[in-house]
């Protein structure tokens, strides 16, 4: 299986270089560097335009920046090649467009905010507990160095509550440090009428906490991500898994949750 990784040399990237090189069915044909950097023995490009046009990959792994993944994207689709995206920062529309264009190309799409297996797991034990505790509000806790806030994975823990309550009625409202009101209290933000707090220091990877609130209880879920090694093991599976889809599939979750309904079927 031919791949390129874009943003081969950001600490995802690293990773996904490395996860494509120890894997004996997988063959890195080409990586993305702004910069123009590139490995020994592997072609580098400062553009995935470059990338698309001197080598042709079954799978394009992005691991770059909020700013381009959309374009990085979209550049895949159009070329043939089939992208697994790790990079958040994706608007809801921005995902529609792309799911539209995998759509009608008939070529599969992994977006997963996402890659560990925890996370996973946490996003349909969320939809689960939602059903029945009233109150719930999330922390995230990520390295200081991330640009988005809040994260990815956050935002699609609280569509996960929303989706199980009946809704996504509200986006993601206002903004972190905005003054509190009535109407929008100290809460970071509120994504999908869930409270979302985020936090940025050094020393953090990656920690979802869900804290749902009942009468006279709580129930906390937590995953904790301490080594970017634990997304490998979802990452090597979405690139083994797109080349069996005709559309874009965006989550882990509902990636693993398709092979399930499949042994059943």
């Amino acid at each position: 299986m031919r791949v390129a990784v874009g943003g081969a040399f950001g600490r995802m990237g690293r990773e996904a270089v490395e996860l494509v090189r120890a894997t004996e069915h997988f063959l890195l044909v080409g990586t993305v560097d702004r910069r123009g950097r590139s490995l020994e023995g592997v072609p580098g490009f400062s553009s995935v335009d470059e990338l698309f046009s001197a080598v042709r990959p079954d799978v394009y792994v992005d691991f770059t920046s909020p700013e381009a993944v959309y374009g990085h994207t979209r550049a895949a689709l159009e070329a043939g090649v089939r992208p697994v995206v790790g990079t958040t920062g994706l608007a809801r529309e921005e995902i529609e467009e792309l799911a539209a264009l995998a759509r009608s190309k008939r070529l599969g799409a992994v977006i997963a905010p996402n890659f560990s297996l925890g996370a996973a797991v946490i996003r349909r034990a969320a939809a689960l507990a939602a059903r029945f505790f009233p109150h719930v509000e999330i922390v995230e806790m990520h390295h200081d160095q991330k640009k988005d806030a809040p994260s990815g994975t956050a935002l699609l823990l609280a569509e996960a509550v929303a989706e199980a309550r009946g809704g996504r009625a509200g986006g993601v409202l206002g903004e972190a440090g905005s003054p509190p009101s009535p109407d929008h209290p100290a809460r970071g933000v509120l994504a999908f009428g869930v409270p979302v707090h985020s936090v940025r220091l050094p020393g953090f990877v990656a920690h979802h906490e869900l804290l749902f609130g009942g009468d006279g209880e709580w129930l906390t879920l937590r995953v904790d991500t301490v080594t970017r090694r634990a997304f490998m093991p979802g990452l090597r599976y979405a690139v083994e898994r797109v080349l069996e889809l005709e559309e874009l599939v965006y989550g882990l979750d509902r990636l693993l949750e398709r092979e399930l309904e499949e042994g059943q079927g």
